[in-house]
């Protein structure tokens, strides 16, 4: 394809957005690992359906407003990344197209609001906490929620576990092999906290300690992949000054939190920020790649328990990461861990995905939950927090309620000696 793509008039992203389009062949390799087209069966909601439409769009032969539609459908799992023979850096377009576009998107009041409520909630642990208890109390009145934004009211779970305060500083146990900085999170420390005590159990029991910077807020990533570049931007380098530069990484558990990171340096291409994001990002590991690089020790061995174990989409195709998480959960003696049918499929959960797109993600979500019945495991495992929620609420709502848990605290479990699937002393009732 030749490029006609004016990418000097495009800012700081315009080359990379115009490599994009360019490496792009049309082969169609993407199209079977695509969620959208598996679903749609529409070559619009295909990668190189997206690519073409945004290379139109760039190019000022395609009002904006039409590439959008398809544009939005795309839930950035980069499963096409994987699959693409050529090497396409189909994130290095979708994210920066999106800001681009941002200021021509046309939006309904409700639009607004929506977007309003989830920035204003979501990257702010005690106000997400609030929203979500409020939520749950009002949940009789959904019928008079306006309809765009009952996908909110939907995704608000039955129960909350309590809060756990983080120290700033966890010593190691033993000799010391290395000194880490632990990204919190920010929905992940309202509806799953105890994903973040036993990531630091389980860093400390093997040597390694851990730093929880105070000053840390939202990384940024859900931003960035809807279009908000500076709401973003801010976020990222408001990060970079909260995390310590003396550490030997800077840990994440949340894989699309893990993501957004490692994006930073596109992200704040042609600012001043640039050079000390792409040190910064060097530094960013998932938890499962710290714990293989250190070493750990072997757990105790459990009572046999199948795990299933699911490829969060930001880990497996935006970070590389598959193998490090299933060497961790088959480090556990008693462990048998089997695959998930089409385990590079994502499960519909994409940031605030399952709100724009509510449909698409029902869909996705109930076929990765029967997917995971069909291993017969008796628990599954993933690493990111919107993965967890959505097969959790999948799997409820089929009525077979298997245990999904991130692959850090299933070790912590076998560490302690508890059971895991539910997380119960030896014996107990």
């Amino acid at each position: 394809m030749r490029q006609e793509i004016p990418a000097e008039k495009l800012g700081p992203w315009g080359p990379a957005m115009a490599e994009a389009v360019q490496t792009c062949v049309h082969c169609g390799f993407c199209l079977p690992t695509c969620p959208t087209y598996r679903d749609l069966q529409q070559e619009p909601d295909s990668p190189r359906g997206r690519i073409l439409l945004m290379k139109e769009a760039l190019e000022g032969k395609l009002p904006i407003v039409e590439a959008l539609t398809h544009v939005d459908r795309c839930l950035g799992c980069l499963a096409c990344e994987t699959a693409c023979p050529s090497g396409v850096k189909y994130g290095h377009l979708i994210s920066p197209f999106r800001a681009h576009a941002e200021a021509e998107r046309p939006r309904t009041l409700m639009d607004r609001l929506k977007r309003r409520l989830v920035f204003a909630t979501l990257p702010y642990p005690g106000r997400f906490r609030l929203a979500m208890r409020f939520g749950r109390a009002t949940r009789f009145l959904r019928g008079l929620v306006p309809r765009p934004l009952r996908p909110m009211v939907d995704m608000v779970p039955d129960t909350l576990p309590p809060p756990i305060r983080l120290a700033t500083r966890y010593p190691a146990s033993g000799a010391v092999k290395g000194r880490v900085a632990l990204l919190a999170g920010c929905a992940q420390q309202v509806l799953d906290p105890e994903i973040n005590a036993a990531t630091i159990r389980v860093l400390n029991r093997n040597g390694i300690e851990v730093l929880v910077p105070a000053e840390q807020g939202c990384c940024g990533a859900l931003a960035w992949h809807v279009g908000e570049s500076e709401r973003a931007k801010r976020a990222a380098i408001a990060m970079m000054s909260a995390m310590p530069d003396d550490v030997d990484a800077i840990v994440t558990n949340a894989a699309g939190c893990g993501s957004g990171m490692h994006e930073y340096p596109l992200l704040l291409e042609g600012t001043e920020h640039h050079e000390r994001a792409r040190r910064f990002a060097a530094k960013v590991k998932d938890i499962s790649v710290v714990l293989q690089q250190f070493g750990i020790e072997t757990p105790p061995a459990v009572r046999p328990t199948r795990v299933a174990y699911h490829d969060a989409c930001h880990l497996a195709h935006a970070q590389g990461v598959r193998s490090a998480p299933r060497r961790l959960l088959a480090s556990i003696p008693g462990v048998e861990l089997v695959e998930i049918r089409d385990g590079e499929i994502c499960c519909g959960s994409a940031g605030t995905y399952n709100i724009d797109q509510p449909a698409i993600a029902e869909r996705l979500g109930r076929d990765k939950a029967a997917a995971v019945r069909e291993t017969e495991c008796d628990i599954a495992a993933a690493g990111n927090i919107g993965c967890l929620v959505q097969i959790r609420r999948q799997l409820a709502a089929t009525g077979r309620a298997v245990p999904v848990e991130h692959p850090v605290v299933l070790l912590d479990r076998a560490y302690a000696g508890r059971s895991l699937i539910d997380g119960r002393e030896p014996g107990a009732s």
